[in-house]
């Protein structure tokens, strides 16, 4: 009985192999001129997005300006008629036939002016409750402590007479307008 050879069977090569170190060096010297050609591209692909980019925004310029008022028009007729969407004040929304509008309260925060100077009337005062070890204004502890009156958000007691702290809380008014599908036929 005869040897059983193996054969290896390989797939050509798909590229060309440089042959000589001047081969090698011109497919590196054609790569190079390849790759500017690409950026040569992709600046000429980025200028023509450019166009059609402000093409379009200046098409949806209109439309964003006529959002806007409509929106304010939205809220102002809304603001003039919450008790009654509200249901006196009972919930935070209302469903209308073309969408849903809501008001929704930004957690609070505490906003101060002058840190330096509050560090230090705070020091003066005792108050180091509301420092941190290095010697910044807590806001945690100022809202952990703070009251809610009346819609409104008040410091503690302490801190009233403390010039450069206040807190703030905002209210945001939002519109969303339903929408619909197209449904397939069977």
């Amino acid at each position: 009985m005869g040897k059983v050879v193996s054969k290896i069977k390989q797939a050509a090569a798909l590229f060309k192999i440089p042959q000589s170190k001047d081969e090698t060096i011109e497919a590196i010297a054609e790569i190079g001129r390849r790759q500017r050609e690409r950026q040569r591209l992709e600046a000429a692909m980025n200028d023509a997005l450019a166009v059609v980019k402000q093409k379009f925004e200046e098409d949806a310029a209109p439309h964003n300006e006529a959002i806007r008022d409509l929106s304010k028009g939205v809220q102002a007729w809304c603001e003039a008629n919450r008790a009654q969407l509200t249901q006196d004040g009972k919930v935070k929304y209302a469903n209308l036939a073309s969408g849903e509008i809501k008001w929704r309260m930004r957690p609070p925060k505490v906003v101060v002016r002058g840190a330096e100077t509050v560090i230090e009337l705070l020091k003066q005062l005792g108050l180091k409750m509301f420092l941190r070890e290095k010697t910044e204004i807590n806001k945690e502890a100022i809202l952990a402590g703070a009251v809610f009156q009346d819609d409104k958000i008040l410091a503690p007691t302490e801190l009233r007479a403390v010039p450069g702290i206040k807190l703030e809380q905002a209210e945001d008014f939002v519109i969303i307008p339903f929408e619909s599908q197209l449904e397939e036929v069977a």
